[in-house]
């Protein structure tokens, strides 16, 4: 009788400790980081799939700090992740979107090592008409030492996006996928509901070098500087596709398979954009860079610039390398 061989799927909790076992000076701290992450993102998940039912959609009546009105959904995730990374024990303060300031982990000490930054619900102005959303996130370790470490000192979160420990997202669409990067390339690991895991689907992934695709709101072209205008225009000559989605995570996380270019430009309104630096343009340009691909304000690389403020924002040119370059050498003139 024949015997079947079964390679079970590789799950995230196995991944994550196969690859810290491959650096001997590393420790499980950041494992527990991701692992956190990962749960919340799990708990995110089925809070975005009952949302309907459990009263969940819609306004809760309040605006946050960017002045844009809160959705149940944004509020529940904030909570979720913030707790969940508070009682973590490896994580001092935290960022998020729905935040003024930072916040004190709960459970944060003076051996905590690491600071996160997160949007807890990505494409906010999509959750009433089930359209894909997500979570973005950044892990940096902290600056600041000693006993007397202060949990609330923003300087732990003024570093380059290339001082990230790691940086990833999850999108929560037809399925849930959790990809992720520590700098060592990029995976992706879809949600199997049948266990409650997470497992391995898309291992190393990388991003075309071209593509044909490009994304963004072009009802704001009429407010973007020249140079945008004429690159769109260079798009459609070329009978390259649109593709806009409205949410970062989807638009983004098209472009990683796809390839082509995300565009987000300031505007007359809006010089420096509406996407945050910190938490949303950093975590997606390490992704893009460690799957081969290029991320630009339009004239330096987002990962070269420095945050002066927690809820600072910047254009956002992401996706292919030669489109990334068509677009600077564009804006430079």
């Amino acid at each position: 009788m024949e015997t079947l061989s079964i390679q079970p799927s590789v799950t995230l909790p196995e991944f994550i400790r196969m690859e810290e076992l491959k650096h001997p000076e590393a420790t499980s701290d950041l494992t527990s980081v991701l692992l956190n992450i990962a749960l919340g993102t799990k708990i995110a998940s089925r809070g975005v799939a009952r949302a309907g039912l459990a009263s969940m959609l819609g306004l809760t009546g309040g605006t946050n700090v960017q002045g844009e009105s809160v959705q149940k959904l944004d509020e529940y995730c904030d909570q979720v992740f913030g707790a969940i990374l508070g009682r973590s024990g490896e994580v001092i303060s935290m960022v998020s979107e729905e935040r003024e300031t930072l916040f004190a982990a709960n459970e944060g000490t003076a051996r905590s090592k690491y600071v996160v930054a997160f949007d807890p619900l990505d494409g906010s102005s999509n959750i009433d008409v089930n359209v894909s959303i997500g979570t973005i996130w950044g892990i940096y370790k902290r600056k600041s030492s000693g006993a007397a470490v202060d949990p609330f000192d923003t300087q732990d979160f003024y570093q380059v996006g290339r001082k990230q420990y790691a940086a990833g997202y999850c999108i929560y669409g037809s399925s849930t996928m959790f990809v992720y990067s520590t700098g060592d390339g990029v995976n992706g690991f879809t949600l199997d509901p049948t266990i409650g895991e997470f497992v391995l689907t898309h291992p190393q992934m990388r991003m075309p070098t071209e593509g044909s695709i490009y994304s963004c709101n072009e009802g704001n072209s009429l407010g973007w500087e020249p140079s945008i205008r004429e690159f769109i225009n260079q798009m459609r000559n070329r009978a390259y596709s649109a593709r806009y989605v409205g949410s970062l995570v989807a638009d983004f996380h098209r472009t990683l398979l796809k390839g082509g270019i995300y565009l987000y430009p300031g505007d007359q309104k809006n010089p420096k954009g509406k996407l945050r630096l910190l938490y949303e343009c950093s975590p997606m340009a390490f992704i893009a860079e460690q799957a081969g691909g290029a991320a630009s304000n339009g004239s330096a690389p987002i990962l070269d610039i420095l945050p002066t403020g927690i809820h600072e924002r910047t254009p956002l040119y992401i996706g292919s390398t030669s489109l990334i370059a068509e677009l600077e050498s564009l804006v430079r003139g």
